[in-house]
């Protein structure tokens, strides 16, 4: 199983501290989405970040890259058309509580 890091860029800066209800409502399926990715062993991590630029960071197991982007194509947040996704294949080396 390979692992990608998936990104997903907002439409503004300062998404968070200007977020309308709409796409507060998107954001929240998108989390509901994550979870599930996680529950089922598919999502490793994932989180945003803070500052004027608030980019989604997700790493993903995904067979290839085919099955990768249809993970990422599956986001509600991408779905949507909210968020603008990137995709980059990569390595998990170090993990903390993995051997």
């Amino acid at each position: 199983m390979a692992e990608w890091i998936y990104f997903i860029h907002p439409p503004r800066e300062k998404f968070v501290a200007t977020i309308t209800p709409e796409e507060a409502e998107t954001m929240s399926i998108h989390r509901d989405h994550l979870a599930a990715l996680l529950e089922s062993g598919t999502l490793i991590m994932a989180g945003p970040t803070f500052g004027d630029i608030n980019t989604g960071v997700a790493v993903i197991e995904a067979e290839d890259e085919d099955a990768a982007m249809a993970i990422v194509n599956s986001d509600p947040a991408v779905t949507s058309g909210l968020m603008r996704p990137e995709l980059r294949p990569m390595r998990v080396t170090f993990l903390r509580g993995r051997d």
